[in-house]
């Protein structure tokens, strides 16, 4: 009765005045615009319009010169500006979430076609977030990621982001965030969906922020994807029909609506997609791998007054995969007793859903209120056969959120931004859990339910103070209260800083700060892991496990020279009760289970070209990654092997976690050749994973990694007038294949994907 009572007090507050403790999709830009001789510009007239889209904003410089465009929407620009008796002004602009440009424009009398170029991690005086920008052209070239379930969106562009047994990691851990809009997407899950939250063909725009956020973004420390969805600014009753092939028997549809008038725009897409490869296979070679999946998504934006913009957006998709296996029961992975998956047919079907309405309003031109409620289902269903060997398990978990978040920001003064809010959600968890153990030889456990209820909500305050022209302070705090089957709560502090360097412009940032991580509301107890206990049906299958946190150190500097931009990034994290994954024998899948510690230490480089030669860019993405745990597993599962080290009291010796890979490197360039032809390259380098069964005797490698591995990607396509466009992609060009890890979860062991060859057909018609 209590927690309910909780939980309609939090729903109500989340509704009536909840905010967002995740960053907002919408940035502002204040500028000002003289003529030679330093002498304000009154009148001058300033267009704002978006590169991949009909997106435009306009605005009118007062007696000083000053003009502020506000709600703008995370991508790339073109500003125009436009006096009488003066040459007219056009810029190059990429704007970040939650940033406040501060640009001067100088007009001449003479012919001035100037290009100011703000590229990479734009902003960088004015947030200590290292981030990278993805537009929905990188999306359309890059090789592989506009897939349904692609993230090469991601791991091309982003440094210490990969993918291994079917999950992205980024800088040592999986627990990240999807927001829409700038509205993040609940979820206390661990990994528990494979694939991108959101269709990379509705992406307009992703930005990704790894670590360092201020006290307004949420708590999912290692990543935050930002995503600005398609919108039908840019089409005016138009659609478009997207159909893809490739070995595999893979194929691909989407069949697209947008249209606009002066104040509304809308979108709307449904896809559907099948292969025969999925998810990464336990050996070189495909067996039961299958997949689809379908989605349908709408987005509505409208202007109703000059200062109030509604949103609306809703999604569903459900994903279906078969789990790999092994065909042989004579090679290593059986014969040596560790984990086999022989004969499994395995499946796993996943369904998830959102609706999210926002109102965004400009109180004045220096201050903005927004607030928006939302629903999120999530569903992972993970089934066995009745006669796997040895255990036949079965894994649903069925999520429901509700809630809202908000967000107040207004200019005080000329040098500082100040922003408030509280982010709040009720969460009902129903799970249901059970293995027969087919050998007999242990006591099978019959299916039980689980059921869990919680709440959070976290304040914050946070505050941006430009000292001067070159220094910019940023603190705050972040106030966090969870109640659910463990109750918490956090008061946690985030301070940087950057100072950039007069001429050079180079922007140096340090930051520090604590975050709370709300873990999943239950997971299989450590009572049925060793499923030879004979503890009575369904008692104490479910347990809860406490939250992370982590405490962050960050410094990094940001070198622009003439057009080139280098960012170089090192970064701490200490982690308390970290969260992470394990499995039950071989019933090939994973549980929730909170570890006593771990530490993720990192350098990371990223390096973006101006375009070479009138023709291409060049991007490179590189980082020496840590990822180290320690002590115990203390909550969830105790060991997935008997008389394990890790699982020994008291052992606080640091040893690599299963998806350690100390070097990653991703080279890509994109050209754009005569005649509407565009041509695409990745290189992927990866040092090698954890060695999981190094000193046992049983592994065929040697050492305490796998293999290094290197994949070449490659895509091409030509425009066909204004209506047509072909391309094609293949993925891992030379076929190289090595085994990418050894641990445990889903599928048993896991090589990299094999050679994929598709190719792509777009077609715009008018409806």
């Amino acid at each position: 009765m209590r927690l309910r009572t909780y939980a309609s007090f939090l729903l109500l507050l989340g509704i009536l005045c909840a905010v967002p403790s995740f960053a907002t999709v919408f940035s502002s830009l204040h500028g000002v615009v003289h003529d030679g001789q330093h002498f304000p510009v009154k009148g001058a007239a300033v267009i704002l319009h978006a590169s991949d889209s009909g997106f435009e904003l306009k605005a009118a410089t007062d007696t000083e010169g000053a003009f502020t465009l506000n709600l703008i929407p995370i991508g790339t620009y073109r500003i125009h500006i436009e006096a009488n008796g003066f040459a007219s002004v056009d810029d190059s602009i990429t704007v970040l979430s939650g940033t406040r440009s501060a640009l001067h424009f100088a007009l001449s009398v003479e012919n001035v076609n100037t290009t100011v170029s703000i590229t990479g991690t734009e902003d960088a005086s004015d947030t200590v977030t290292p981030t990278t920008l993805v537009s929905r052209a990188d999306i359309d070239e890059t090789p592989g990621a506009s897939r349904t379930i692609g993230m090469e969106m991601i791991t091309d562009y982003v440094p210490g982001s990969y993918m291994t047994h079917d999950m992205l990691h980024m800088r040592g851990g999986h627990q990240t965030t999807w927001l829409l809009d700038g509205i993040a997407i609940p979820n206390t899950k661990i990994a528990s969906n494979v694939g991108p939250q959101i269709d990379p063909k509705d992406i307009e725009q992703l930005q990704v922020d790894r670590g360092s956020y201020a006290s307004d973004i949420g708590d999912r420390t290692y990543g935050a994807f930002n995503v600005l969805p398609r919108n039908g600014f840019e089409r005016n009753r138009e659609a478009e029909l997207v159909i893809s092939a490739g070995n595999f028997y893979t194929g691909e549809t989407q069949l697209s609506f947008g249209d606009h008038s002066e104040k509304t725009a809308y979108y709307a897409s449904a896809t559907g997609s099948r292969s025969d490869y999925g998810l990464a296979t336990p050996v070189a070679s495909l067996h039961h791998d299958a997949t689809n999946s379908e989605s349908a998504y709408l987005s509505v934006i409208r202007n109703q007054t000059a200062q109030d913009q509604l949103r609306f957006t809703g999604q569903f998709r459900h994903d279906y995969f078969d789990i790999p296996y092994d065909p042989s029961n004579t090679d290593y992975q059986y014969t040596s007793g560790y984990y086999n998956s022989f004969g499994l047919r395995d499946a796993q079907a996943e369904s998830d859903g959102f609706v999210i309405a926002n109102w965004v309003h400009t109180i004045s031109p220096k201050a903005m209120f927004e607030i928006a409620p939302f629903y999120h289902f999530n569903q992972s269903n993970y089934d066995s056969l009745p006669t796997d060997l040895t255990v036949s398990t079965t894994w649903h978990q069925t999520s429901n959120y509700v809630g809202a978040q908000a967000d107040l920001r207004a200019e005080v003064g000329k040098r500082n931004s100040f922003s408030a809010g509280l982010y709040s959600f009720y969460q009902n968890e129903n799970d249901l859990f059970g293995f027969v153990v087919n050998d007999g030889s242990a006591a099978s456990q019959p299916n039980t339910s689980g059921k869990e209820n919680a709440g959070l909500t976290e304040f914050y305050i946070s505050d941006h103070l430009r000292v001067n022209q070159w220094i910019t302070l940023l603190g705050g705090m972040r106030f966090s209260i969870f109640q659910g089957g463990l109750s918490e709560s956090a008061a946690y502090p985030r301070i940087g800083a950057t100072v950039e360097i007069p001429k050079l412009h180079w922007v140096l940032r340090g930051f520090y700060g604590h975050f709370f991580q709300p873990a999943p509301l239950e997971t299989v107890s450590a009572s049925v892991l060793n499923y030879a206990s004979q503890q009575p049906s369904g008692e104490n299958t479910f347990t809860p496990i406490p939250s992370e946190r982590d405490e962050e150190h960050q410094f990094g500097i940001q070198i622009p020279y003439k057009g080139w931009v280098l960012d170089v990034t090192n970064v701490k994290n200490r982690v308390n009760n970290f969260l992470d994954h394990s499995n039950l024998g071989e019933s090939n899948m994973y549980f929730p289970i909170a570890v006593d510690g771990a530490l993720v230490r990192a350098w990371e480089m990223t390096l973006r070209s101006p375009r070479l030669a009138h023709i291409g860019q060049l991007h490179i993405t590189y980082a020496n990654q840590i990822a180290e745990q320690r002590g115990n597993i203390i909550g969830g599962f105790t060991c997935s092997l008997p008389n394990d080290p890790a699982c020994d009291p008291g052992n606080n010796d640091y040893t690599p976690v299963d998806h350690d890979q100390r070097n990653t490197l991703n080279t890509g360039f994109t050209a754009s050749l005569p005649a509407h032809i565009w041509f695409s390259t990745n290189v992927y380098y990866g040092s090698g994973f954890v060695n999981g069964l190094a000193g046992t005797g049983l592994s065929p490698y040697d050492g305490n990694y796998l293999p290094v591995h290197t994949t070449f990607d490659v895509s091409a396509g030509r425009a066909i007038g204004e209506r047509w466009n072909l391309s094609a992609s293949v993925l891992n060009f030379t076929n190289h294949r090595v085994l990418l890890d050894n641990s445990v979860t889903i599928g048993g062991f896991h090589y990299n994907d094999p050679r994929m060859v598709s190719a792509q057909l777009k077609y715009r018609f008018h409806f």
